[in-house]
């Protein structure tokens, strides 16, 4: 009888144990770092050492320093071959002494940014970032029993975080995007400034192993942010940029004729992420989009990969009618009084030199991209620009901070990454508030030697609706299928969106 009801203890023991939730174990391994109040209150750390890769015999210098909230920057060198990244809570960049230099974009660029808010936060703020944990279940790190936690950021990176089931401290971390990843394996922790620390760590990446030895990890007051920046190497002068962003608003007027002889077919597809944290696809809707007098046309032709059916394809056709009738309303209404203003804001297309007249410009250096010669620079609100005046679009896009890619020749932008550097207010917060970090990226495709055109748009923002409702959109949006003549809204072509 006492033996069957030690073996129930030892049962019901075990299933407590097997039943840990993901939030537990956060819980517990932030107590055995050193509590969460005691982890934030350092807002920059610098961990100094070696570093080797023991398979090809080099050693070398390693730094890594990290400054609150997002601003991660690493060097190292082996055997003379130095290696630099950073993220500066704008961009993410990389260079090393043979490659060169250059400003991350895509999934790198998310891997990037991902991997510098974990370095600075860890996992503590996955509530406020919209991430989502679930159990990964056991495993062994190094012969050491592991809790596995999975964690996905609303950006859709993943991380596996193993901690020790016996010192909750963290074991091992993978970080991954779409086929891209990143290991590290952590040992030696020893206690600096309250904190466990550890001084031993192994990266995995790209099949090669390499082994750091830190000496130093020390807490510091400040970092200075020119740490972060975009490193100034190039000979070659810049050109002018007040210049270049005075030739690319008058250049953007040249396109918005361009646009009229343009028509193309765009699919949005919008991603939820399940209770695992992984995004997946939940419906779509593919328009064929026309510019017509600088006004946005758009017609239904699709829904979910499906064409419409006879009722709804007449129905989207009276839609797209009665839009270009709406225009041409506008119009004379306004040739009637003599005005030739712009087109409605609803309507128009938003002007990026618009937009940076409401930015304060940084770092600007020479690039390749696609096979073109490109100016590249961050961005964030400038603090003397008269926000109480301007639109109500030129208010968003002035809360807006990130990198920007223009092409030299062309004078118009090849690419942009920008995020909410502060919460935007619709309808003074009453309509709608569109929730800090929220971020985006469009990318464009040369088309006939003459005009970039939008090729991908990825959305991700959180917003507030009625001072009531949240509501998440994680979108990407992509064009293709360019055709130039007169402008035509009856006639489109249904196909898969082009990979980039």
């Amino acid at each position: 009888m006492k033996l069957g009801f030690l073996t129930l203890l030892l049962l019901l023991f075990a299933l407590s144990a097997a039943a840990q939730s993901p939030a537990s174990i956060l819980k517990k391994a932030e107590k055995a770092i050193g509590g969460t109040k005691q982890l934030m209150s350092v807002r920059a750390w610098t961990r100094s050492g070696t570093i080797s890769n023991q398979t090809a015999g080099k050693s070398g210098r390693f730094i890594s320093q990290i400054s609150q909230p997002n601003l991660y920057h690493t060097v190292y060198d082996l055997n003379g071959v130095e290696f630099e990244s950073a993220f500066n809570g704008k961009s993410g960049w990389k260079r090393d002494s043979r490659g060169g230099l250059q400003t991350l974009t895509g999934d790198a660029s998310l891997l990037m940014q991902a991997e510098a808010a974990f370095r600075n936060n860890l996992w503590v703020n996955y509530k406020k970032d919209k991430a989502k944990i679930a159990s990964g279940g056991n495993a062994s790190v190094d012969g050491k029993n592991a809790n596995v936690v999975r964690m996905n950021t609303a950006k859709n990176v993943e991380y596996k975080l193993y901690f020790d089931q016996s010192t909750n401290l963290l074991l091992r971390e993978e970080i991954s995007k779409n086929g891209l990843s990143k290991a590290f394996v952590y040992k030696d922790y020893r206690d600096v400034n309250g904190t466990k620390q550890p001084f031993g760590i192994t990266i995995e990446q790209s099949g090669e192993s390499l082994s750091i030895e830190l000496f130093e990890v020390r807490p510091d007051a400040a970092i200075a942010s020119s740490v972060f920046d975009f490193p100034k190497i190039s000979g070659e002068p810049l050109p002018d940029i007040a210049r270049l962003l005075t030739e690319l608003r008058s250049n953007e007027d040249k396109v918005e004729e361009l646009l009229d002889q343009y028509s193309f077919t765009q699919r949005s597809t919008k991603r939820e992420a399940g209770k695992d944290g992984i995004l997946r696809e939940t419906e779509s809707e593919t328009y064929q989009l026309s510019f017509y007098k600088g006004n946005r046309i758009r017609r239904l032709i699709e829904k979910n990969g499906k064409p419409l059916s006879k009722n709804d394809q007449e129905d989207a056709d009276k839609d797209a009618a009665r839009q270009v009738e709406e225009i041409e309303k506008e119009i004379a209404k306004k040739e009637k009084q003599n005005n030739s203003g712009p087109p409605s804001e609803k309507s128009r297309r938003i002007s990026t030199a618009e937009v940076l007249r409401a930015s304060k410009l940084l770092n600007p250096r020479r690039e390749r991209f696609r096979g073109r010669d490109v100016i590249v620079f961050d961005f964030e609100p400038d603090p003397t620009f008269d926000y109480k005046n301007a639109k109500s679009m030129l208010k968003f896009f002035g809360k807006t901070a990130g990198v920007m890619w223009i092409d030299e020749k062309d004078k118009q932008v090849a690419r942009l990454e920008a995020y909410l550097f502060d919460s935007f207010n619709v309808g003074g917060g009453v309509l709608a508030k569109l929730k800090k970090g929220a971020s985006f990226t469009l990318e464009q495709e040369r088309l006939n030697d003459e005009i970039w055109l939008p090729s991908l748009a990825d959305i991700n923002l959180s917003v507030r609706v009625l001072l009531v409702k949240g509501i998440d959109v994680n979108q990407s949006i992509r064009s293709y299928d360019y055709r130039k003549f007169t402008t035509e809204v009856k006639d489109a072509k249904v196909g898969d969106p082009k990979s980039n």
